[in-house]
């Protein structure tokens, strides 16, 4: 049986008098890619902090790795988010690094090994994401939209997660540079069997690649599971975003499946 890796358990989140979220619970097992989609401003990003522990929710229970995250000390926290990798939206790499630096920063945070260590897990991750040795002297300013993304991810794998959370990971890439950073993720997590939570809108990457599917909309959940589970949804944000006409031709075949 597959180790369950999150769940939220009746998860309320308010910010004064505004509700963010309502009675929100779902699971997630080890190997899976959960696809989180919602219009914006339905509380995507905010849910994902609140599974890494980053933020506390006004009510409910959050299990991260299996223990209750809100009831453990800091220190305990922040070891099981040593266990978790994040690309952030658009990679949010640091601008004044090279593309080395980026990828050695979380294992120079850690004050523990040595620089060659770091060297050569840097290393290996660049040749992991389809990067060249030479990249890893260039500045962010001087990377293509797909290398930027091969970057951020590069860094969200350097300690080796567990589970990886991504932001709108294809956000502004062109058809061609998302296929193949749909098809570099595929890759890896076939090959190193990380759990997956990422926000996502790319109709394509829910169908090719996800597991499951959450669909936040008017502070609840609104829709979880499979693809063929959250398509049969009657919620009217269910029905604009994965029944319009784009949707329909992308969906058919596993709708027809």
């Amino acid at each position: 049986m597959n180790a369950e890796i999150i769940r939220l358990e009746h998860v309320f989140t308010r910010f004064g008098e505004l509700s963010v979220h309502e009675d929100i619970s779902l699971s997630l097992n080890r190997g899976e890619i959960l696809g989180l989609v919602g219009s914006s401003g339905s509380g995507k990003t905010v849910l994902m902090r609140e599974m890494i522990g980053l933020q506390t929710p006004t009510a409910g229970k959050v299990y991260l790795f299996g223990e209750p995250l809100l009831e453990l000390p800091e220190a305990r926290r922040q070891e099981l988010r040593n266990r978790c990798g994040v690309l952030f939206q658009n990679g949010a790499l640091f601008s004044s690094l090279s593309v080395y630096d980026n990828i050695a920063f979380p294992l120079r945070e850690l004050r523990c090994l040595d620089e060659d260590t770091i060297c050569r897990l840097v290393c290996q991750k660049l040749a992991m994401v389809g990067l060249a040795a030479e990249h890893a002297f260039l500045s962010p300013a001087e990377l293509s939209g797909g290398m930027v993304r091969r970057t951020a991810l590069a860094r969200a794998l350097v300690l080796e997660p567990e589970l990886l959370f991504l932001d709108e990971p294809t956000s502004g890439l062109d058809p061609v540079l998302s296929e193949e950073f749909v098809g570099l993720l595929s890759e890896l997590h076939l090959r190193l069997g990380f759990t997956v939570v990422m926000i996502t809108h790319d109709l394509h990457v829910l169908k090719d690649i996800c597991t499951k599917i959450a669909l936040l909309a008017d502070r609840r959940l609104v829709a979880f599971g499979d693809l063929a589970t959250v398509l049969a949804s009657d919620h009217p944000f269910a029905r604009r975003f994965l029944h319009g006409k784009r949707a329909q031709r992308v969906f058919k075949e596993a709708a027809d499946g």
